[in-house]
């Protein structure tokens, strides 16, 4: 046992402080990135927002709503013959992740709908990115799939980030463990890692592989979304921040007809489990909740406030593009218990 006595810390321990600059206009910032990929043959540019692959938010309906600007990871849940349709459409190939986990049958899967489809980009998603299993299963999609643009984890520590870049198995590495909204990793196990240290640790550790990082968890306000990406990540990954929206699917709360609020939960809780799993294995607890989330309507308007907070926060601090954003930030500590470290 051993302890890191370095400060660390969540989005709520800092804020951005403002800077006198020649500073933009919110509509003249540039929002758009462009990547090209190290290990996979392809290269992305949009807004570097991404729709997470939990089952209620990483919808066909919500990719088709946010594509091809934005991007959309796919929950692992369709039919083979879904994704296949779904795929055929060369818009969406361009802007939305096919997920598997960490079975053969999944990887089967994959197999079939890239054979019949020009499918681009894939995640690869396990709650633990730290086994041996897990890496070693990334490396086979990327020998089996060589030109694929390949997101793998969740991890939080640059050793990991770094040896999915060097054995040439991940483009972008995922990055968060128990941040979620409706995640209790960290409560049941434990275990996990301030999610802005972990973005801005991992995104270092990438940079110089050229490799890229995705935040994953934890942006529970578009305040939060800019300090990911002030912190170094090259894109955001949204749960619940996209919950509730008429691109949702799941079971949804209706009052005279009309949808009021939707079940959200996280993928490790009893109710996902008790859907795609089976129920709960003898050996292991549950690490994830429900909770319920008010109906929003479109998803557009919660886009808008988001990509309205990040023009703003650039404007602020004098960044014409978002790419610019990590290099003009400075972070002031706000939170009275790591304040105190350094008193």
């Amino acid at each position: 046992m051993r302890i890191d006595s370095d400060p660390k810390f969540d989005f709520d321990d800092v804020l951005i402080r403002p800077k006198r600059s020649e500073a933009p206009s919110r509509a003249s910032v540039d929002m758009n990135r462009e990547f090209r990929f190290l290990n996979g043959k392809g290269t992305w540019r949009g807004v570097p927002i991404v729709a997470s692959n939990m089952d209620t938010v990483g919808t066909r309906a919500m990719a088709q709503a946010l594509g091809p600007e934005m991007l959309t990871c796919l929950h692992k849940y369709y039919s083979e013959d879904q994704l296949i349709r779904f795929f055929d459409d060369e818009a969406h190939c361009a802007s939305t992740f096919f997920t598997l986990g960490l079975k053969d049958d999944e990887f089967e899967k994959l197999r079939a709908v890239k054979t019949k489809t020009d499918l681009r980009l894939v995640c690869v998603d396990a709650a633990n990115g730290y086994t041996k299993y897990f890496v070693e299963r990334v490396k086979r999609i990327r020998d089996t799939f060589p030109g694929l643009t390949i997101m793998a984890g969740n991890v939080a520590t640059p050793d990991m980030v770094q040896e999915l870049l060097i054995s040439g198995a991940a483009d972008i590495v995922k990055i968060g463990i128990g941040p979620g909204s409706v995640c209790t990793t960290r409560m049941m196990t434990g275990v996990g890692y301030p999610q802005l240290s972990a973005i801005i640790e991992c995104a270092d550790a990438a940079h110089g592989l050229r490799g890229h990082v995705c935040a994953d968890g934890g942006c529970r306000t578009p305040g939060d979304v800019v300090k990911a990406f002030a912190a170094g990540a090259d894109f955001v990954m949204l749960g619940g921040m996209l919950a509730g929206h008429d691109e949702c699917e799941g079971d949804w709360v209706e009052e005279g007809g009309r949808r009021v609020a939707l079940k959200f939960y996280g993928m490790s809780s009893r109710e996902a489990l008790d859907k795609y799993a089976g129920g709960r294995r003898d050996y292991r607890a549950c690490e994830g909740r429900a909770v319920s989330v008010p109906y929003k309507g479109p998803v557009k308007e919660t886009i808008q406030e988001i990509t309205g907070g990040i023009r703003s926060a650039c404007a602020y601090v004098g960044a014409n593009r978002l790419k610019d954003l990590t290099k003009c930030t400075t972070f002031v500590i706000c939170n009275r218990t790591h304040r105190s470290m350094f008193s």
